[in-house]
């Protein structure tokens, strides 16, 4: 298990972003949030299986292409603080 934080650049606020990667996280069997920053970037922390969230990020990739010019990971172990995927303010 671990624990994976991706930062999206790009056009990746007011275009639904955070509603889609919610959305597209239903089907896959992890736990975290994301958020926008005020940077003008996303946030997306997301704990499970390495494989899930490799998945996970791929179906965001495919879903929000024109929108995302550039994707930010770093990974660490995960915390198990989360129990869904959930949107924060």
């Amino acid at each position: 298990m671990i624990r994976r934080t991706s930062h999206f650049s790009g056009r990746v606020q007011g275009v639904g972003f955070r509603y889609t990667a919610q959305d597209i996280a239903r089907n896959f069997n992890i736990a975290g949030y994301v958020r926008n920053l005020p940077d003008g970037r996303v946030e997306l922390v997301a704990e499970g299986d390495e494989a899930e969230i490799d998945r996970l990020l791929q179906s965001i990739a495919q879903r929000m292409e024109g929108f995302i010019k550039q994707r930010t990971d770093t990974d660490m172990p995960a915390s198990g603080q989360f129990k869904d995927f959930s949107i924060r303010p």
